[in-house]
């Protein structure tokens, strides 16, 4: 949706429409390509493809696939709804015009079409640089955040409060000898916001105080829907084999293992990976091999029919390396 649409969609009501109520569709399209988790996004990335509901769409999934390939010539194949937004303070908006916002969330692989002019994939890890560890702990963690949140936790004199935030920001972060959960991105992002260190916070009340350690911000609430989106994604790979919707229709194991590891932000270990693959009976192979690997040629294979069918099966469960 462009800037004069999103004013169009959000322009203030007149005398007598004051309640009005408008539903805004809005997709967190997700691909994995070179291992790198990327998001289809809009208006130089500064929002997620989104456009509102309107009567002549027959349905909500039919208006949201709609507005995703006006914006983006992209089709949408598999898709769930997320979850839906109708926060008054968090509509980024002056309006008296109320928005729910309804997102979905959706898979597809980034070659199968070039996005639009305005439309561009980016790394998601841009928009929430904390989340990923595949390479160890984000120094940013420790050397800033960290030390920023609990800062922030002593600025109130309540001592139960005080103990609140600490508290909450040492779960979310893997503080003081927690452990990271990888699932936490929307508390994470919360947390930041509700501490003001995120550019979102600061809308409406003067000058931006955000650091670019706290990630690319987007416009209204989309990088709140964002974080929902990666949260349920990171979730449901361990349960259901989904990550197949991401996947080309021939792969080698350390190909699907590595864009597992993209979107949890966490390495696994490759024995266990490759055995709760084989034991689920999630691939089969092609009778082919690749050269494409830099190395051996490595065996390709492909998603099981019944997979494919059944789509409900036990998932590629996630064995994270502790190391």
């Amino acid at each position: 949706m462009t800037e004069h649409e999103t004013k169009t969609a959000r322009r203030p009501m007149k005398a007598g429409q004051r309640h009005a109520i408008a539903a805004e569709l809005i997709a967190v399209l997700v691909a994995v390509t070179a291992g790198q988790p990327r998001v289809m996004t809009i208006m130089n990335g500064k929002a997620l493809p989104s456009g509102p509901f309107e009567l002549g769409h027959r349905s909500l999934q039919s208006g949201l696939r709609d507005w995703v390939e006006q914006q983006t010539r992209h089709p949408l194949g598999y898709i769930e709804q997320l979850y839906t937004f109708a926060d008054r303070d968090r509509a980024g908006d002056a309006s008296e015009q109320r928005v729910i916002s309804i997102s979905y969330l959706a898979l597809t692989r980034e070659e199968q079409a070039e996005p639009a002019d305005k439309a561009a994939w980016r790394n998601w890890y841009e928009y929430f640089p904390w989340e990923d560890h595949r390479a160890g702990v984000p120094p940013a963690l420790p050397d800033a955040i960290g030390p920023r949140l609990k800062a922030w936790a002593e600025t109130v004199d309540d001592r139960a409060l005080r103990h609140d935030r600490r508290q909450r920001a040492a779960i979310a972060f893997g503080f003081d000898n927690h452990a990271w959960n990888e699932e936490l991105v929307l508390q994470r992002y919360e947390l930041l916001y509700e501490a003001g260190f995120v550019e979102e916070a600061h809308r409406g009340h003067g000058e931006d105080h955000a650091l670019s350690i706290f990630g690319r911000a987007m416009q209204a609430d989309h990088r709140r829907i964002l974080a929902t989106g990666i949260a349920r994604l990171r979730a449901k790979i361990k349960y259901r084999p989904v990550v197949f919707e991401l996947m080309p229709p021939t792969f080698t194991l350390l190909q699907l293992q590595r864009s597992v590891e993209a979107l949890a932000g966490r390495l696994v270990h490759k024995q266990n990976f490759r055995r709760l693959v084989e034991q689920q009976e999630l691939v089969e192979e092609t009778g082919t091999m690749t050269a494409d690997t830099g190395g051996r040629p490595a065996m390709l294979f492909r998603f099981r029919h019944g997979v494919l069918a059944e789509r409900a099966v036990a998932g590629t469960k996630l064995p994270l390396s502790r190391a």
